[in-house]
């Protein structure tokens, strides 16, 4: 079985190339797709140019290829174009599994970021191909320019309020999909990917005062005072409103949910808030 991974250079990518080795796999089964070929080098398996923006490329590197990992683009506002030229190369190449890395509840979430994520997976399924959904919560290491920005201020601020977020670590999220892949069955699933435990930001402010060694408080912003603050801060007005969004979606619950699927996945517990956070430390 042939196991191709788009994405492959990102962090995501490489972690998830990372466990199919741990896992056993041939690495002349794994197949690194990537912009840049020479910044897969030190992957230790096969590198092919594969660039969502050029289709040619994408088709080319599924030649072969029986299991596609989609890891979404990175690029918000183009990644449905993107996602699309990847789901119209596995179709004509017949792939027996397709593993799309998608979003909380894609389908139903108001999440500033679901849309897209919801339109991927109706062409996945309008394209009919033989599906995995892992819809990925957040990642511990998302929170690295807060926890460097506590340990210099003493503060941590954002409109979430008290929404809970279920993160879990990048690794923890590429084992599931090393899982996926690598398995027999999982076909047509579709798995909600959380950490154990749900915090607060409280709990994170916790967190990054146990990390830095200093005491790190929470400040919750309302929306519009968020909103000001990110302006101040010298963001323009669409980023400023995103971030803004995103913390009133997981102020309203959009990340709060976690029922041990990812866990039960990998076989362990999902990496601690802490013991996630120190690796970016």
């Amino acid at each position: 079985m042939t196991i191709l991974v788009t994405g492959a250079t990102g962090n995501l990518g490489r972690l998830i190339i990372a466990s199919l080795l741990e896992r056993g796999a041939d690495p002349q089964s794994i197949v690194a797709g990537a912009r840049d070929t020479a910044k897969a080098a030190d992957l230790g398996v096969r590198a092919v140019r594969l660039d969502y923006t050029d289709p040619a490329s994408v088709a080319a590197a599924l030649e072969g290829v029986e299991t596609v990992v989609l890891v979404s683009g990175s690029e918000v506002g183009q990644r449905v174009p993107q996602h699309q030229a990847v789901i119209d190369a596995a179709k004509a190449a017949g792939v027996s599994k397709f593993v799309y890395t998608s979003a909380p509840k894609a389908t139903t979430s108001d999440l500033v970021l679901a849309p897209e994520h919801k339109a991927t997976e109706e062409l996945i399924a309008a394209a009919g191909l033989p599906s995995v959904i892992l819809r990925n919560n957040w990642y511990t290491e998302n929170y690295a320019a807060d926890l460097a920005r506590a340990a210099e201020t003493g503060v941590l601020t954002s409109g979430t309020g008290e929404g809970r977020v279920a993160s879990a670590s990048r690794k923890d999220f590429a084992e599931a999909a090393a899982v996926v892949a690598l398995e027999d069955g999982h076909i047509g699933e579709v798995y909600e990917l959380g950490g154990d435990v749900a915090w607060t930001y409280s709990d994170l402010a916790a967190a990054f005062s146990e990390i830095t060694g200093r005491e790190v408080s929470f400040v919750p912003l309302s929306f519009d005072d968020q909103l000001a603050a990110l302006r101040e801060a010298g963001l323009d007005e669409g980023t400023a409103g995103f971030v803004a969004a995103l913390d009133a979606g997981i102020r309203d619950g959009a990340l709060a949910e976690t029922d041990g699927t990812l866990a039960r996945l990998i076989g362990r517990p999902t990496t601690p808030l802490v013991d996630g956070l120190r690796t970016v430390a």
